[in-house]
């Protein structure tokens, strides 16, 4: 609290003398409220008039300007009152200061930075030797760290006193450049060659044999290393093995292999599909192509088979005592109808053709098989031709197939034409027994020559849509004496090509095949006594068996 006391002014309220209490803020606001004292009239007018100094008029008008947004409210809570004319002009605001963030975008310029040394693959691995990386990729830098003043020279590094590699025989390589390629010397490939010829002709080892060569030391500086010893696998029942003796000289070592030649027949019932089917029961592909189209010259696949009628196939097949296996052509097809055989064939003569059981004593009729894989798609008959437009006679059956479907000879016969046939484009004829012939039109391209003899399923042509026609199809024909008649259920008189001399030994290899028992051929592979007599040591008893 002040006391004051006004000694040039007069009583006011008659109290003279009597202190006036003021508190510190009202003391405050009555010395800034007070005007200084000014020494003359010319600075008194100065102070009366009006400063326009840069302290009070921006302030002021910050003021003002803090007040009228206030007033304006332009950033209300835009998740209330939506739609309202306050809350759109909130929404001017977010929009106009969104546009001037945008407009203010930094932008993402390249900044040049130091040039690097440049650094050569030799000293980036000088560098790598130098580091951890070595250790952590295996050091496949290949480089060495710089000698240390413990490290003396060497006059001349020692060789390795052997080298064991793999060697492959490629596709068109030879035995004597595969060798020299491996690094064997010139006298040792002429000795290996000799000694290899003595077992098994050079020129029948197959391309992807790989060799097991062990090289030893240099007879002398410069010169190819001796040949110690080289393992290979010459044939599906032999192992050949060149070994260096003590005297230096290079022999020839046989390891027979254990070989079961058991044929594998499988059978089961058609069901649904013979393809699947037999494919369930472990068939090959190959096999099943080749029972297909032997059947398919006596019986007709789409109706002829039934679903409970039984397969039986049998194909040669040879395995080994070391695991490998090894499949054959197709021994014997058959096929069975209520326990009775209906069909009977059997891979016989030098040109492995399949021949019927039942027709090796007299001649007997044959139905022919589908010429191209394909579905019928016009009979024969009268029908309106598809490009000439008017009724005309289809002397033939039309099978659709793809473009390029290979088409086969339905029965053995001689090629009597073949080129450009008119409406038929390119075209085959071929002649068969009994006065039969055949006709195929529409090629793409014609695979025989006139007058060349053909086999029954032998690829004659492919599918094309040359001549009058509109698609990619086989124009299929056949006549009688000169005549056209109906394809559809026609026969072939098969006549007896085995003699009477084949005949016994044809029936005994029938009766073979037929003894072998389905499954037979994946029993274990019984081995000779003279393994099992070695088998008997007390070292083979401890060491562990390999079943299967």
């Amino acid at each position: 609290m002040f006391k004051a006391l006004d000694d040039n002014c007069e009583d006011i309220g008659g109290d003279a003398g009597k202190a006036a209490a003021l508190s510190h803020a009202q003391v405050v606001a009555e010395h800034a409220v007070a005007a200084p004292p000014l020494a003359d009239k010319d600075e008194a007018e100065h102070a009366a008039e009006p400063h326009p100094g840069p302290d009070v008029r921006p302030a002021g008008l910050v003021r003002r300007f803090e007040a009228w947004c206030a007033r304006a409210d332009l950033a209300p809570d835009l998740g209330s009152d939506i739609g309202s004319r306050k809350w759109l002009r909130g929404l001017a605001t977010l929009l106009g200061l969104s546009a001037v963030a945008i407009a203010m975008w930094p932008d993402f310029s390249a900044v040049e930075a130091a040039t690097g040394t440049p650094v050569n693959s030799r000293e980036r691995d000088e560098f790598r030797s130098q580091s951890i990386a070595p250790l952590a990729l295996g050091a496949d830098s290949g480089r060495h760290m710089g000698a240390s003043p413990l490290v003396h020279p060497l006059a001349h590094v020692p060789e390795r006193p052997s080298i064991q590699l793999v060697s492959t025989l490629g596709q068109g390589d030879s035995f004597g450049r595969m060798l020299e390629r491996a690094g064997v010397g010139g006298s040792d490939i002429s000795r290996i060659t000799e000694l290899v010829g003595n077992a098994v002709p050079v020129s029948d080892i197959t391309s992807g044999t790989q060799f097991d060569i062990t090289l030893g030391k240099r007879p002398a500086a410069n010169a190819p290393r001796a040949l110690d010893s080289m393992d290979f696998r010459a044939r599906f029942d032999l192992d050949l093995s060149i070994e260096r003796g003590a005297d230096g000289a290079l022999s020839l070592v046989r390891h027979p292999i254990t070989v079961d030649a058991t044929p594998l027949r499988i059978r089961g019932t058609v069901g649904s599909s013979l393809y699947r089917s037999a494919r369930n029961a472990g068939a090959p592909v190959a096999a099943i192509q080749s029972y297909l189209r032997a059947v398919d010259k006596y019986i007709n696949l789409e109706d002829g088979i039934g679903a409970s009628d039984e397969y039986d196939m049998i194909v040669a097949y040879k395995r080994s005592a070391k695991g490998e296996h090894e499949v054959g052509d197709l021994l014997y097809a058959g096929l069975e109808r209520d326990g009775k055989s209906r069909l009977q064939l059997l891979r016989w003569g030098k040109d492995g053709q399949m021949f019927a059981a039942s027709s090796i004593g007299q001649p007997r009729s044959v139905p022919i098989g589908q010429p191209v894989a394909g579905r019928i798609t016009s009979t024969y008959g009268m029908r309106r031709h598809p490009i000439l437009g008017y009724v005309r006679m289809h002397a033939g059956i039309d099978f659709g197939a793809a473009y390029g479907s290979p088409i086969y000879a339905v029965a053995d016969g001689r090629v009597t034409y073949a080129g450009r046939h008119g409406g038929h484009g390119n075209y085959v004829r071929i002649q068969h027994s009994g006065g039969l012939g055949t006709g195929y039109g529409h090629m793409s391209r014609i695979a025989v020559a006139n007058g060349a003899h053909v086999r029954a399923g032998q690829v004659i042509g492919y599918v094309g849509s040359t001549g009058l026609s509109t698609g990619p199809h086989l124009h299929f024909e056949a006549y009688r004496n000169g005549h056209t008649i109906n394809p559809a259920g026609i026969s072939i008189i098969a006549r007896p090509q085995i003699d009477g001399k084949e005949r016994d030994a044809f029936k005994a290899q029938l009766r073979a095949l037929l003894g072998v028992e389905p499954g037979a051929a994946l029993a274990p592979i019984a081995q000779p006594e003279s393994e099992h007599a070695e088998a008997e040591r007390e070292i083979d008893r401890l060491a562990p068996r390999k079943v299967g």
